[in-house]
């Protein structure tokens, strides 16, 4: 059976504060339910089990879901189970997935209740297929920019509890020691919780810093598999984001998505690089326009475990749109990409992961497009993929399929080539298929049988190949409503 580990931020009604909805004017303020959007990437049907384990619960409850079909992308809504499957009331946890066929997952987070919160943004974060002794967290505030971060771990260990040591490292305040954190027997597949809000240790008002968080068998020194999610709630407003933890590192980090006041609302992107290591990063930023052999570099000194804050729009200019390559000497670094608007927008504030390398087959399990009176009005979400080539060679008949709920192919675009380095576009009106299907793609209106469900594929010859969705809605009065969004990244698929 393969395993998924999700790292936490599972719930049925996640509490983040006291405040029912009628007072809740904030993100932090708000509740959140769980949608696991999942993608069966094998070649035959999957029979899935999903265990839920309360906060550091030893005991799961199980949920079996049977004969999703090859290809298809699905959706399982934590806050709606029912009967034998319902979850404790307020459920905060983690969760795993295990099948016959590999799958790849993402969490979609709703707020509660989803026809009047105000929150309408949607942050997402990916499951993990693998785990580490060491996760890093680029980014960890407490009413900082604006936001807070609650950020859970889980023992992806298959044979024992674990214990786990937390280092909050300041950026503000590089010559202070690390805060440090600890939680002990965590049982196999739970997860412990951090309101970075609510911590104690954290005394300051706020905090601008990073996190590393280490595991061992309980009672022991010897290492143990752990896997970790963020979630970034504003404290002033409706942005909220997700994103998940690194288990590793590297020199050479890619990120798929670099912005400078483009489009009306002037969107750009930002990046937080942290260093893994224990010396000295020194780090150059190489951002390339799309398009273009035009490049504008950046360069920074990360000290070990701190972390620094890069913004295309101090190099590139405005009208900027591509993507970049961070290289580091001196230590392996990570790197979270944040996407925002200037002025600020409430809940257009994304975030997703830069990458160590590409491969030629990624899934994106949770892709939405609806037609535009849906999307003025606010009453349905679209799917922008970016695609970068980061191999050496030119990434030929690159493929981008569209399957419904079922698995079956409702469009495909291709594109012949993306040169290295470079990047593509694609979303599902541009795809050649059924229109219909495409116009509504993921929605019932479009999948046999109604319901929600819709996936891509995205295949090359040739390359290595990374890719950042990012989902996108309207909230406010149709035509004068404002854009929110949230990114996650292409899952690689064996």
């Amino acid at each position: 059976m393969l395993r998924i580990k999700i790292a936490a931020l599972v719930s049925a009604l996640m509490m983040l504060a006291t405040t029912g909805l009628a007072s809740a004017q904030t993100a932090y303020d708000t509740p959140f339910a769980t949608s696991i959007t999942f993608q069966n990437v094998g070649t035959g049907p999957a029979n899935v089990q999903f265990s839920f384990y309360n906060e550091k619960a030893a005991s799961p409850t199980v949920v079996n879901r049977n004969d999703i079909a090859a290809g298809s992308g699905s959706s399982l809504f934590v806050g709606g189970l029912s009967g034998g499957e319902a979850l404790p009331p307020a459920f905060k946890g983690s969760a795993v997935l295990s099948a016959n066929q590999p799958i790849v997952a993402t969490l979609v987070q709703i707020a509660q209740p989803s026809a009047t919160s105000p929150v309408k943004n949607r942050p997402l974060s990916n499951g993990f297929n693998s785990a580490s002794a060491s996760v890093l967290l680029a980014t960890v505030l407490k009413n900082q920019f604006r936001t807070t971060s609650v950020f859970s771990v889980q023992n992806a260990d298959t044979s024992s509890a674990i214990d786990i040591t937390v280092e909050l490292y300041d950026a503000d305040n590089p010559g202070n020691a690390p805060i440090v954190l600890s939680e002990s027997n965590i049982p196999v597949g739970a997860a412990k919780y951090y309101d970075m809000g609510k911590l104690a240790q954290v005394s300051a008002t706020s905090f601008n810093g990073s996190a590393k968080i280490t595991a061992v068998k309980s009672g022991t020194p010897n290492p143990a598999n752990i896997v970790a999610s963020v979630m970034e709630l504003s404290t002033n407003s409706l942005s909220a984001k997700a994103f998940e933890g690194v288990t590793g590192g590297g020199t050479k980090i890619f990120m798929a998505t670099a912005l400078c006041d483009i489009f009306a609302d002037k969107q750009r992107t930002a990046y937080a690089v942290q260093n893994n290591g224990t010396t000295d990063a020194a780090v150059t930023v190489t951002y390339a326009r799309a398009g273009s052999a035009e490049t504008f570099t950046q360069n920074a000194t990360i000290g070990p475990g701190r972390k620094a804050s890069l913004i295309a729009c101090d190099v590139t200019g405005a009208n900027f749109t591509g993507s970049a390559t961070i290289d580091s000497a001196g230590a392996d670094i990570v790197v979270i990409g944040k996407a925002f608007a200037q002025p600020a927008i409430p809940g257009f504030e994304t975030a997703f992961l830069g990458e160590v390398g590409g491969v030629a087959k990624l899934a994106l399990p949770y892709v939405r497009w609806t037609n535009d009176a849906s999307f003025s009005a606010g009453s349905g979400q679209r799917t922008f993929i970016a695609i970068q080539n980061v191999g050496t060679t030119p990434a030929t008949g690159v493929s981008v399929r569209y399957l419904d709920k079922t698995g079956a192919v409702v469009g495909t675009e291709t594109i012949a080539s993306i040169a290295p380095g470079g990047k593509d576009n694609s979303t599902p009106i541009e795809a050649t298929g059924d229109l219909a299907k495409l116009t509504e793609f993921g929605n019932p209106a479009s999948n046999p049988g109604g319901g929600f469900g819709g996936a891509v594929i995205i295949e090359s010859t040739g390359g290595q190949l990374i890719a950042v969705a990012r989902v996108a809605s309207r909230t406010g009065p149709a035509g004068v409503g404002v854009l929110v969004a949230e990114d996650y990244n292409g899952i690689p698929v064996n």
